[in-house]
């Protein structure tokens, strides 16, 4: 947790932004796995109400009055019973003075703090964001009388629009946590490249890289990707073995205990060496993850610079001969997607897909630079707009060769001007490269996070491999 001072700032910025109205920032409760006493672990906070209230315990709820100038955390003490199991805990009264908030009530006085009047006072707005649990949709209906088939709908479009512009924007503080999650996230990827070879089992890998997040007081910041099939997008690890002449896709990230995450992927060979063919690609896409390094800055659309790496991979894999024609036609009609069927990054903080939850339109796009949701591939770029100073994007190109789009893609002769559909046909047991750095935007430019750089040109990687 960071100092009261920051929870306080956060607040009054808050309130500052979304003007009137009553605000409520709903914390998680635990989420049974297979009965209730067996909830899924570790427990994890919602992100907006921990930027803002800090504090990670389950059944709590943040109300900001900006009318009457109140802050309130609402939640009920633990009883005997709990700290029988679970040991003692802070009172909501001592976690509420920990993050700078006057004022506490147990959870059935929540109803009253909405519900007009109170104190003689009409109550203004009632400022929610759309929930992504079922739990807290049934408490806003319960409150609000919104069903929750019209929630989404109704979730404060102010709120929604000041809490991205404050959490996208990375303060000292957050860069530093950031860091952190980059360093942990270095250990779990040299960890990968350490123990992969052939034998073993892609979930024994996965499960040896988790347990270094969790060593490190962290946990896992998305379910890990460990596949030797990398042309799936989301490949968790199987109980397949891992093959000699194979590559193998390491995504994994770790989160904080402050709730920071890291975000990095690594594509090496089973057995320590590329082939020439596995090179030839590989190079493609490495040059496409350093170039982004020159040309995102402040000021910059970051889907110019999705498109502008997808026209470097297109003049490369024209240069392979699985490509063909006019490289702007090509980009303009989509024919890159066959290998980049997903956008070039994200945004990163908190969440892994930093605020995701909130609406991509509005976390990755503005009123200027709206999404192509009608183009294969560009559909999933989830970050467009202008880049400024303290934003942290991902940078992940990646090449695959997936046998179910070119066999669809040959069939209906979608893009087979720019395509050479007879050479794609000798790629179908490829799999698939992805390289992925956390960058932060500074003042004139970028740089990756993360003191060390896990591993990835070819000759770095063949030689750690080695070790």
């Amino acid at each position: 947790m960071f100092s009261k001072e920051t929870y306080i700032s956060r607040r009054k910025t808050l309130k500052e932004l979304v003007g009137k109205g009553v605000i409520i920032l709903f914390g998680n409760n635990e989420s049974p796995c297979n009965y209730p006493a067996n909830a899924y672990y570790p427990f994890r906070q919602d992100s907006s109400f921990l930027y803002y209230f800090g504090q990670k315990r389950d059944g709590l709820v943040g109300v900001i009055d900006i009318d009457n100038d109140e802050e309130w955390l609402i939640g009920d003490d633990i009883d005997i019973e709990d700290i029988v199991w679970y040991g003692s805990v802070d009172s909501v009264a001592d976690m509420a003075a920990q993050v700078g908030v006057a004022h506490t009530a147990p959870m059935s006085f929540l109803s009253s703090l909405i519900t007009p009047p109170r104190g003689g006072n009409q109550r203004g707005a009632i400022h929610f964001l759309p929930p992504y649990r079922h739990d807290t949709m049934i408490q806003i209906m319960d409150l609000l009388g919104i069903h929750p088939s019209q929630q989404k709908e109704a979730a404060s479009l102010s709120l929604i629009k000041a809490i991205v512009k404050m959490r996208s924007t990375k303060t000292a503080e957050e860069i530093e946590e950031l860091e952190r999650a980059a360093e942990i996230g270095y250990q779990m990827h040299t960890t990968a490249m350490q123990i992969t070879r052939p034998g073993v089992t892609e979930k024994y890998v996965g499960g040896q890289v988790d347990g270094i997040a969790h060593s490190y007081g962290a946990h896992e910041s998305f379910a890990t990707i460990f596949s030797q099939h990398g042309e799936i997008m989301h490949g968790n690890p199987s109980m397949a073995v891992l093959e000699s002449g194979r590559l193998a896709l390491c995504d994994a990230g770790a989160e904080t205990i402050n709730h920071y995450c890291s975000d990095h992927t690594r594509t090496f060979p089973v057995n320590g060496k590329f082939t020439q063919r596995q090179l030839d690609i590989y190079r493609i896409v490495e040059e496409c993850h350093d170039y982004v390094l020159d040309v995102a800055k402040p000021g910059v659309k970051y889907m110019d610079v999705h498109f502008a790496v997808c026209r470097l991979m297109t003049e490369r894999l024209k240069e392979l001969g699985l490509m063909k024609g006019d490289v702007d036609e090509a980009v303009a009609a989509g024919a890159h997607a066959m290998f980049l069927p997903h956008g070039l990054g994200h945004m990163m903080g908190m969440d892994v897909h930093d605020m995701e939850g909130l609406g991509q339109i509005y976390v990755g796009f503005d009123e200027e630079t709206r999404p192509n949701l009608e183009q294969f591939g560009t559909n999933c770029l989830r970050m467009g707009r202008r880049l400024q100073e303290g934003f942290v994007v991902t940078d992940e190109p990646g090449i695959y060769f997936i046998p179910a789009l070119i066999d669809d893609w040959r069939k209906s002769g979608h893009c087979e001007e720019f395509l050479n559909f007879d050479l794609l046909e000798t790629y179908k047991d490829f799999g698939g490269i992805r390289i992925e750095d956390d960058v932060l935007i500074t003042q004139d430019g970028c740089r990756f996070l993360g003191e060390k750089r896990i591993p990835y040109h070819p000759k770095d990687i063949e030689e750690f491999m080695a070790q």
